[in-house]
C-alpha cells in the first residue's frame, strides 16, 4: 500500500510533464530567447520568489553565474531576496513591506534587464506584484512562472513579457514543474550561446 502511493507520486508527475511538454516548449522557448537576448546586450537578469519560490529563482541565478551543464563564462544573474544586503539595513516601515523586492529592484535594475519571477504557490503576493510594476516602470521586461490559478497575474503582464503557466494546483506538482522548467530554460540558454552539443 505505501509503496503503491510512493509510486503514484512518480507516475503524477511523469503524466503531468507529458501533458505540458508541449503547451510549455514556446513560453520557455520565448523565455530563453528574452534572456540571451538581455545578457548578450550586456544587460543582467533579476529574479525572485517567495517561500519555496525563492529556491527556485535562486537555483536560477546560480546555474547562470556559475554553470548547468556545459563550461562557459559566467552570466550576469542575482536572485533578489530578504537577505540581500539586509544585515545592517532598518525593516521596511509598517505598510511597505511588499516593496522589499521592488526596491531592490529600483536600485539594481536598468532598461533591458529581464526580471524572472516565480509565483507558483503566491498568485496574489503583493511584494511580486509591486516588483512586476517596478521592472516596467525600470522599462524591463518580465519573465513570469505561475501555476494553476494565475489570479489577476494576466492582466498585469505587458506585451514584451512571458507568460510560463502550469496546469495544475497542486504545490508539489507547481514547484517539481517550476523545477524542470527552469532546467529546460537553463538548457535552452546555454544552447544559444554554446551550441548543440549534448551535455556530458
Amino acid at each position: 500500500m505505501l509503496e503503491a502511493r510512493i509510486q503514484h507520486h512518480f507516475f503524477e508527475t511523469a503524466d503531468l510533464l507529458y501533458q505540458v511538454a508541449e503547451s510549455l516548449a514556446r513560453p520557455i522557448a520565448e523565455a530563453a530567447q528574452a534572456a540571451v537576448g538581455c545578457l548578450t546586450a550586456g544587460g543582467k537578469l533579476l529574479a525572485c520568489g517567495q517561500g519555496t519560490d525563492a529556491d527556485l529563482a535562486a537555483a536560477l541565478c546560480g546555474a547562470l553565474t556559475l554553470r548547468f551543464e556545459r563550461e562557459r563564462p559566467p552570466l550576469a544573474a542575482l536572485a533578489l531576496g530578504p537577505g540581500l544586503g539586509r544585515p545592517l539595513a532598518l525593516p521596511p516601515a509598517p505598510g511597505h513591506g511588499e516593496d522589499v523586492f521592488a526596491a531592490q529592484l529600483r536600485a539594481l535594475g536598468h532598461p533591458g534587464d529581464l526580471l524572472v519571477v516565480f509565483a507558483g504557490l503566491y498568485s496574489d503576493d503583493p511584494a511580486l506584484r509591486a516588483v512586476v510594476q517596478a521592472a516596467h516602470q525600470q522599462e524591463m521586461s518580465v519573465v513570469l512562472f505561475t501555476g494553476g490559478d494565475p489570479g489577476a497575474w494576466p492582466d498585469l503582464l505587458a506585451e514584451t513579457d512571458v507568460w510560463v503557466p502550469v496546469a495544475t494546483a497542486r504545490p508539489a506538482r507547481v514547484r517539481e514543474l517550476h523545477l524542470m522548467a527552469t532546467h529546460a530554460l537553463c538548457d535552452a540558454i546555454d544552447m544559444q550561446l554554446l551550441g548543440e552539443e549534448s551535455p556530458a
